[in-house]
């Protein structure tokens, strides 16, 4: 599988030239799964980049984490939903009293947005993404429900030979008193198990943690020591803070990455991996 990253950055889009090496725009990959689909996690900013033109497409499932602005505040200027050949299907999770049609709609009409839902020319279908797994062309999908304020659910992909374990947004050190304890006991334990590639929240240091406890997002050490107890074996740090530039972030990681602990990239946007 080839996994590109089209926005790096959580919270807000921070584009400029403090930015520029790691990416300004909000979550969003793409996993190319076979020659005529594509899969993308999440409609962040980055979803912009995504190539809906290429020879042969015919259909992208969008699979969204959860409803925060920064990764569906893409979705809309997606000019892949403006392909009347085009079928896109869209996965993502229910709350407690609305299905994923009525709550993008709370985005996609006005005021917030000019176009509907029921507007768009792409032949669209609409999945309350269901808790277990399921299947898209090319790709084995499980979701399993994350910590993280609201309806949230991160994903693992499998073509049958490896898998991409995606949890953008999470925060499995909530109420542990020294994280990890139990790693089969951890949230999300079932999508990162002996992953391949692990794209995981990374937001804080360890000492910016203990000011955001409860917020849904995870240290950057909180994350290599789960990916070491998960048995990863690749670890991207995703969901880079909008105040950490890039001289930040390369400060933070080069010892990290030094230590030689284990496999890690920093998310950089437009770069591809292939697993």
């Amino acid at each position: 599988m080839r996994v590109t990253f089209k926005g790096v950055r959580g919270s807000i889009p921070t584009p400029g030239p403090q930015t520029s090496r790691y990416g300004g725009n909000t979550s969003c990959v793409e996993v190319s799964a076979t020659d005529t689909s594509i899969a993308v996690l999440d409609a962040g900013t980055g979803i912009r980049s995504v190539d809906f033109s290429r020879p042969g497409l015919t259909r992208i499932d969008i699979l969204l984490t959860h409803l925060h602005m920064d990764h569906i505040l893409g979705l809309g200027f997606f000019g892949g939903l403006h392909r009347a050949d085009l079928d896109v299907h869209i996965w993502g999770p229910a709350s407690t009293v609305a299905g994923l049609r009525e709550r993008l709609n709370r985005y996609m009409s006005p005021p917030l947005f000019p176009v509907r839902l029921r507007d768009l020319p792409c032949r669209l279908t609409l999945h309350d993404v269901p808790l277990g797994t399921f299947e898209i062309p090319g790709l084995s999908i499980t979701a399993v429900l994350l910590i993280h304020p609201g309806a949230t659910v991160g994903y693992r992909l499998s073509d049958g030979s490896v898998s991409i374990s995606y949890l953008p947004d999470h925060e499995p050190a909530l109420g542990s008193r020294r994280f990890p304890e139990v790693a089969q006991w951890t949230s999300g334990y079932r999508l990162m198990a002996e992953s391949d590639l692990l794209i995981h929240d990374s937001q804080y240091t360890d000492d910016e943690y203990p000011s955001h406890v409860g917020w849904g997002h995870s240290s950057i050490q909180q994350t290599v020591r789960l990916a070491e107890a998960v048995g990863a074996r690749h670890l991207v740090p995703f969901h880079h803070d909008p105040s950490h530039d890039d001289d930040w972030l390369d400060q933070i990681y080069s010892p990290i990455i030094q230590s030689g602990r284990l496999a890690i990239t920093p998310a950089r946007e437009a770069e591809a991996l292939t697993v």
